[in-house]
């Protein structure tokens, strides 16, 4: 019954883009992220789904869409460069086979985030993006969520709607997402259009945030709590009562903790003395280790070119008596081989070497400051569409502050999620530019009357 309504739910989505193709273009959004074909044990799991969706999507923008006013930004120009030089890379990999395997999802992610915004030519379509996104996260958010607060989940144990640690089931990752969606729920919820913000909506938005809130509890990822608390500070610019926020931050956090499970505050406290933990260790000789193989590799080894490194952890742990005195301090040393780098920054330098890495830096960067720009350039606007794009801007760029934090500690920088945010901000950006494009100036004679007859000859 489960696959019979999952199967139907996607042909109907893919029958109404017939009549308007931009549907297609959400399909898309839904599939990759939800992944369908994961969580099906019918008919889905024997089609490419993914391919099908994207082959329509951009089917029916060359085809049947309006393409008035589009133009290719230059964040989109350096998605470009990159996707050209990772494909480069990947012919000269380290480990040629694993680079395929991960190069045959990578492109894709990078095409669509170039292709996205000349689809969103419109406010509405916009907004139905961003709805789309952020309810198809929901669907793995709140299943987990429901499972944190049966069981309290743990380290390596919440399943989110299918036993797979990869991609937004992993729990660093599905972390680090939650809390980057906050600011566009609250977003939707002040100034969405298809679903007007009346009690249900409000209601929804509350449920949901908690939902975000309790998915690093959770999966007890220290990722997630570190985006939690950059998100706290951010949105100090957008609230508009900051006193009471102030006042009400903290007194929130005094009053969860208790409520927290123990394995979770355990785990948390390794941030401050990552050396009593062997997987924050690990990260940290993973590393080292990439700094040397980028002096030895400076153009990168290609995808998965982790898999060469050979590291030696150690790990130190106080023993302490019955009074908390410490006793003496334990040191155990283990060796490692072919560990993930886990962290954005470290994947780009050892996958795709220093110039990737610039790329991908002035990718992340420029759009910060683009969307500052159209901060400050509405910031005296008074209609609502100014408002709203504003608002949008702020939500947008709290989320990719939180992708780029949590990414220090995740290997996500590639994680397709990412790049639709991407495309979202190129998307806003361009309509933006659009709508406030001065008019063009009609030259009139001195007089004040239109000149008539034909224009006067020139040399």
């Amino acid at each position: 019954m489960f696959d019979l309504a999952l199967t139907g739910f996607l042909a109907a989505f893919l029958l109404l883009g017939v009549r308007r193709p931009f549907l297609w273009v959400l399909a898309y959004l839904y599939v990759d992220i939800v992944s369908p074909q994961r969580i099906s044990y019918g008919l889905l799991t024997t089609v490419p789904i993914s391919l099908i969706t994207f082959c329509l999507a951009l089917f029916g923008w060359f085809f049947l869409d309006k393409k008035e006013g589009t133009r290719l930004n230059f964040r989109q120009g350096l998605i470009l460069v990159l996707l050209v030089y990772c494909g480069l890379t990947t012919t000269g990999a380290d480990f040629p086979e694993f680079a395929q395997y991960k190069w045959s999802w990578v492109w894709k992610a990078l095409v669509f985030a170039m292709f996205l915004p000349l689809t969103l030519r419109t406010r509405l379509r916009l907004e139905a993006a961003a709805l789309v996104m952020v309810l198809s996260v929901a669907t793995i958010i709140i299943g987990g969520a429901i499972k944190t607060l049966f069981t309290g989940g743990g380290y390596g144990e919440l399943h989110l709607l299918v036993n797979d640690n990869t991609g937004l089931f992993e729990g660093s990752i599905i972390s680090c997402v939650a809390v980057a969606i906050i600011p566009l729920v609250l977003w939707l919820n002040r100034h969405g259009t298809i679903f007007p913000p009346d009690a249900k909506v409000k209601l929804f938005t509350a449920a949901l945030v908690f939902a975000c809130l309790l998915i690093p509890v959770g999966t007890q990822a220290r990722t997630g709590l570190v985006c939690a608390v950059l998100l706290a500070v951010l949105m100090l610019r957008s609230v508009k009562n900051k006193a009471l926020y102030l006042l009400l931050l903290p007194l929130g956090a005094i009053l969860a903790m208790p409520l927290l499970p123990s394995s979770f505050t355990n785990r948390m406290d390794t941030i401050e003395n990552h050396e009593s933990d062997e997987s924050a260790s690990t990260r940290v000789a993973v590393w080292k280790w990439t700094i040397g193989y980028a002096a030895d590799h400076p153009l990168g080894g290609g995808f998965d070119s982790y898999r060469s490194n050979k590291i030696t952890v150690q790990t130190r742990k106080a023993d302490t008596n019955a009074q908390g005195n410490v006793n003496s301090v334990v040191v155990d040393e283990t060796e490692d081989r072919a560990r993930a780098f886990h962290s954005a920054y470290f994947e780009m330098l050892g996958e795709q070497g220093w110039p990737g890495l610039m790329l991908w830096l002035v990718l992340q960067i420029t759009g910060l400051f683009q969307l500052e720009s159209v901060i400050r350039r509405l910031r005296r606007h008074t209609d609502e569409a100014s408002r709203s794009d504003a608002a949008l801007a702020t939500a947008l760029q709290q989320a990719h502050l939180c992708y780029l934090a949590g990414s220090l500690f995740v290997g996500i920088a590639y994680q397709p999620f990412i790049y639709m945010l991407i495309g979202l901000q190129i998307g806003l950006v361009e309509q933006v530019r659009r709508r406030l494009r001065p008019a063009r100036k009609v030259h009139e004679p001195i007089g004040g009357a239109p000149a008539t007859g034909p224009a006067p000859a020139t040399a």
